[in-house]
């Protein structure tokens, strides 16, 4: 089935439906999206990360679990399929997906579907509108970078920190220097480093074209992404698409603050999920670069309004009582592309 998840598009599958062997689902999959080619002509794939990505789908025998999700991106111009990543925004069709494929029965109203993350371990709840039991795609809710309406996919994470790197802050600290710019290494469902715009010669408004264009600056993300790997506990990240690079500025749309993402060496039109709970957690922590530069407000439960190149994604975080991110929610719609048969040559 190909569903729009958010701000992204991709295959979902159930993981019978995929060879048993991971070389054999690889390369089914490169080839299903037309990859590695910078058109992605000869397959699926829409020529841009963000339309290059698989959700793998199996009833969950996890005790208060209904589905296991698998996501997998697939490179555009390299032939890798890595699984170093989550994607909160496939996340999005992951309930719909399951209750069309007969994975979770829907009652009439709203169905949670709890969805453990393969990825990172964790656990999601989705909730599904699904009138008469069917699911609905049609409504008012509306998100930045997708245009129209659709219905609302409210989705609840919780024990998001360090989903790949171990811990939160994977070297303990909240400011590093590296390659001379403050940065943030943290991990909140994400993992990211977070650094001031202004630091890297830009003013943070830029449109991804002009960003994309600028070769010292793209130059200077990737050395510094290559020293923050290891340092995040990912290894080698030269052929991963993990860290996400986000430079951030002060709000200039009555947000907590604005962004511009490189995915890692695309910039984003707008900002994953998952990257945005990492950047709002960034926010909340004193001394950071982004604190310096945000409007998170007061009180235990914050919405913080991430603003990005299309729009805004608002993270709403409660705080525990040590002030720290205990949980995170996000609002998201998906919508049914098309089901059917897909060939890989």
């Amino acid at each position: 089935m190909w569903m729009r998840g958010g701000t992204s598009k991709g295959g979902y599958f159930l993981a019978s439906d995929l060879p048993a062997d991971k070389a054999a689902r690889d390369a089914f999959l490169l080839g299903m999206m037309g990859s590695p080619d910078t058109r992605q002509i000869d397959g699926m794939g829409g020529a841009d990360p963000l339309t290059s990505k698989v959700g793998v789908i199996s009833k969950s025998n996890r005790p208060g679990v209904d589905v296991d999700y698998l996501f997998l991106q697939v490179f555009v111009d390299q032939a890798i399929v890595t699984d170093a990543q989550n994607c909160g925004n496939i996340l999005a069709g992951v309930g719909p997906f399951a209750i069309e494929r007969g994975l979770v029965k829907a009652v009439d109203g709203v169905t949670p579907v709890t969805i453990f993350m393969e990825n990172t371990e964790q656990t999601a709840v989705a909730r599904i509108r699904t009138p008469g039991g069917k699911v609905t795609y049609l409504g008012d809710a509306k998100i930045d970078g997708v245009p129209g309406t659709s219905a609302p996919i409210p989705i609840a994470f919780k024990d998001t920190a360090g989903s790949s790197c171990g811990a939160l802050l994977p070297t303990g600290k909240a400011v590093d220097v590296v390659e001379g710019v403050e940065v943030t290494m943290i991990d909140d469902g994400m993992p990211c480093v977070v650094m001031r715009a202004a630091d890297l010669g830009i003013t943070g408004v830029e449109t991804p074209d002009e960003l994309e264009a600028n070769a010292t600056l793209r130059a200077k993300l990737e050395a510094i992404r290559l020293k923050c790997g290891p340092l995040m506990n990912l290894g080698d990240v030269t052929k991963k698409s993990v860290p996400k690079m986000t430079m951030v500025s002060a709000p200039r749309e009555g947000g907590a603050i604005s962004t511009r993402t490189f995915i890692p060496h695309r910039c984003h039109d707008a900002i994953g999920v998952l990257g945005a709970v990492s950047v709002a957690s960034a926010c909340l922590l004193k001394g950071s670069p982004a604190a310096a530069l945000a409007v998170t407000g007061s009180g235990q439960e914050r919405s913080l309004s991430i603003e990005h190149p299309t729009g805004e994604m608002t993270v709403v975080v409660t705080l525990d009582d040590a002030g720290a991110v205990a949980s995170a929610a996000i609002l998201r719609t998906a919508r049914k592309l098309m089901d059917g048969v897909v060939f890989a040559d």
